[in-house]
């Protein structure tokens, strides 16, 4: 009985421990390239989850170029996972029965641009506090890029990325003065 306090103190550290290393073990795993984009490349792998996040009352539709420009890693990491990110929020926040994931490239400026956009019922009081919408901006952010969140007038959310692609189309070219 004596040991007990020794016992109760050892235990909660350990139970510390272990919720911290729970949070890094997530965080790193969410942080991985997922494998689809590497089996799929960054279009198909929206196409599917276009297709998966499409139930019930709900369509998911893509509206992307036939092909983009090689991207870096990290540029096709953060568009897939806001994306699925924006998506996501769809499903389970917007009450829509339509939603559009369009994907463009800006060949001249060489910025990629996410967009998600569904005819829901907008953004409530308290939608920025989220720790979806924040991840969202923090990977955009990260790449120097911008995420920005909004219901526009005619109705819905709409979630828009955009992402600079150094060195991806036409950009790397007048870089480098070709």
């Amino acid at each position: 009985m004596g040991n007990e306090p020794i016992a109760d103190a050892l235990l909660s550290d350990l139970t510390q421990r272990t919720q911290a290393a729970v949070v890094d073990v997530r965080r790193l795993v969410y942080a991985l390239r997922p494998p689809a984009l590497d089996e799929l490349g960054l279009l198909s792998a929206l196409s599917e989850q276009a297709t998966q996040y499409s139930q019930n009352r709900l369509s998911v539709s893509l509206d992307a170029p036939e092909k983009l420009p090689p991207l870096p890693a990290a540029v096709e990491v953060a568009a897939y996972r806001i994306a699925q990110e924006a998506l996501t929020n769809v499903v389970h926040h917007a009450r829509a029965t339509a939603c559009v994931l369009r994907i463009s490239f800006d060949e001249r400026t060489g910025m990629l641009c996410v967009e998600v956009r569904d005819n829901g019922r907008g953004l409530g009081p308290g939608w920025g506090r989220g720790v979806g919408l924040q991840s969202m901006r923090e990977r955009a952010e990260e790449l120097g890029g911008i995420c920005t969140v909004e219901s526009p007038s005619a109705g819905g959310a709409r979630v828009r990325a955009v992402l600079p692609c150094r060195g991806c189309g036409n950009a790397q070219a007048k870089q480098e003065g070709r």
